[in-house]
């Protein structure tokens, strides 16, 4: 085993990586920037939990007790006078101090790729232009490129989006982590599954197979060049750089005490939680989490009350953990966490007992760094159908979010065509009131 590219790794350790994941990375692009870094000012992050399938915000964040559209949840108090959210999320109301509520989110997108298309970018889907997507964004914006780990990491056991990074190109594409492994340590640790070596390889054949591949690449960039070819090689590079370095340790959860991670929840969204604290602590600047499964979301067409019930019981707990060891370890205040899926559903109950899809008038969260939390913006009234105060277009709520974590997003991008974007819609102004430091 040659020391000098194994370092101190011990056998278990490197069998958490293989060649398999490096390829994979490389070609979808994610591998750039940030490192663990020891600076004195901290880059600031941004947390995605998304909500596959829209969820009701009836039953978690706007409920309408005693209207016959408000269902069977009980609303309750939270740390803050007059705030009340759905009773199954009792560990996000103790922490509603750091948190806004928007009530009032519009749009006009029902379908759930074109709406998540419109939640993620920010702009209606089209043929003429690959808008990227929130993640993409603000790792070219916040990355730094001495990093071993990814800009943007998606913890997801399916990718929502159809978005991608799109035109800003894929070194700006997430490391996808899915939590599926045959694998029990790697799966018990949300660790990126597919960096395992093949059955019957051992580990020294790795460095023989990515020596082999630099050369193939070497030999195919001095034939075929152009930019996307060098960005290509680069990726792989820095894909192999991971794997040889500390980087990987990131996703190492058994070093997290055992209460911890059950108090995050030890399932898929819970343990992802936890692995989206241990990678902002390194300084990687967009990490998504999604809450779904194969024969769960929030998509809640029918059985909708216990569906949402039963989700919540995943939520909160993980979320509500988030926060306050994000709030113990000096983190808070640097990282925004957002909520959000594509739309909501509808205050009408169904005859399946359940909730259509509603984009006119929904609810998000922002929480943590750049917010004043504490708050509720908006309005939809006694019967949830309209928005009745300060209603919130999508342009709008990804321009605060671009305020809050410290990116103008009136800044531009160039497109492949040589077309400037702005990373938010033209016209768009952040909400003022939701932001701790002034809007210029």
């Amino acid at each position: 085993m040659n020391p000098s590219f194994f370092g101190e790794y011990s056998r278990r350790d490197f069998l958490n990586m293989s060649l398999a994941g490096a390829l994979g990375v490389s070609y979808s692009g994610w591998i750039s920037q940030l490192a663990r870094g020891d600076a004195k000012t901290r880059n600031r992050s941004c947390i995605l939990l998304w909500m596959t399938g829209g969820p009701s915000q009836t039953d978690t964040f706007d409920l309408k007790p005693g209207h016959k559209h408000g269902g069977p949840f009980a609303a309750i108090d939270t740390a803050v006078p007059g705030i009340r959210i759905s009773e199954h999320l009792p560990g996000l109301a103790a922490q509603a101090k750091d948190m806004a509520f928007i009530r009032s989110m519009s749009s006009k997108e029902g379908d759930h790729g074109l709406a998540t298309h419109m939640m993620l970018t920010g702009y209606r889907e089209q043929e003429a232009v690959r808008y990227p997507e929130l993640g993409s964004i603000i790792s070219k914006e916040l990355g730094r490129p001495d990093n071993e780990l990814p800009n943007f990491v998606s913890i997801s056991p399916f990718r929502f989006s159809n978005a991608g990074s799109g035109f800003l190109g894929p070194q700006y594409s997430p490391l996808v982590v899915t939590g599926d492994s045959d694998n029990p340590q790697a799966r018990a640790n949300m660790s990126v599954e597919n960096l395992l070596p093949t059955n019957g390889r051992s580990i020294e054949s790795l460095q023989g197979r990515f020596e082999l591949l630099d050369f193939m690449q070497a030999k195919f960039a001095k034939r075929y060049k152009g930019e996307s070819t060098e960005a290509h090689r680069a990726n792989y590079q820095r894909a192999v750089r991971m794997v040889k370095s500390q980087g990987k340790a990131a996703f190492k959860l058994e070093d997290e005490p055992a209460e911890l991670r059950d108090a995050y929840g030890r399932n898929r969204f819970g343990q992802g939680c936890l692995l989206a604290r241990r990678l902002v602590e390194r300084e990687v600047p967009f990490v998504e989490v999604t809450l779904t499964g194969a024969n769960s979301n929030w998509d809640t067409h029918t059985n909708n009350f216990e569906q949402v019930k039963q989700l919540s019981a995943i939520l909160d707990p993980a979320w509500s953990t988030l926060m306050t060891d994000l709030k113990q370890r000096g983190l808070l205040e640097t990282t925004l966490v957002v909520w959000m899926g594509e739309f909501g559903r509808t205050p009408q109950i169904t005859a399946q007992n359940g909730r259509d899809h509603f984009p006119a008038a929904w609810s998000t969260v922002l929480a943590g760094g750049g917010i004043r939390g504490g708050q509720v913006i908006g309005d939809t009234g006694e019967d949830g159908m309209a928005v009745k105060d300060r209603p919130v277009r999508v342009p709008e709520f990804l321009a605060t979010i671009c305020q809050a974590v410290g990116i103008d997003h009136t800044r531009e991008n160039i497109t492949e065509e040589g077309r400037p974007i702005p990373i938010v819609d033209r016209g768009a102004k952040p909400i003022a009131e939701l932001l701790a430091r002034k809007v210029g």
